[in-house]
């Protein structure tokens, strides 16, 4: 399993706890006792935690403008987090590559959700990715692949 995609299922767990728990404080130190990786994972998995909790709020409003008949509090909380760290990743981590991110936001949907989990995350993060005027960058690469929407189109 590569560093990054141990990063990213580490940073949904802390995401998913800190979710259920409420917005106390992130207890890293603890979660890092009990599940041990790299530095490099570490880094990164708590990147894109700490990135995901101060954009929260952009994050959540960018979500629901795509999520078709859903309210981000009304997402299953795997499928929301995923989202946030999947948005998040495109947004403010330059050095990967959309298609990085959203093959593997859809695996750790396929991993940790529900069947209908990955078509949803996938539905979700191609619309902001098409739309957002801030990804225009990581649209225009030549190697962004085109993803068949949930939806069918």
């Amino acid at each position: 399993m590569g560093s990054r995609h141990q990063a990213r299922e580490r940073a949904l767990q802390i995401l998913f706890q800190h979710d259920i728990h409420g917005k106390g404080e992130l207890h890293l130190d603890e979660f890092w006792r009990e599940y041990s990786v790299s530095e490099e994972s570490r880094a990164f998995a708590e990147q894109l935690v700490r990135g995901v909790l101060d954009h929260q709020k952009e994050l959540d409003a960018t979500i629901a403008k795509y999520a078709t008949n859903w309210t981000v509090n009304r997402m299953p909380i795997v499928d929301r987090n995923i989202l946030r760290a999947g948005l998040y990743e495109l947004l403010w981590v330059d050095e990967v590559p959309a298609k990085v991110t959203m093959d593997e936001s859809i695996e750790l949907a396929k991993s940790f959700g529900d069947d209908d989990a990955s078509k949803f995350v996938n539905a979700v993060l191609d619309k902001a990715l098409a739309t957002e005027s801030r990804l225009a960058a990581k649209r225009a690469d030549p190697n962004r692949p085109t993803w068949r929407r949930a939806d069918g189109d």
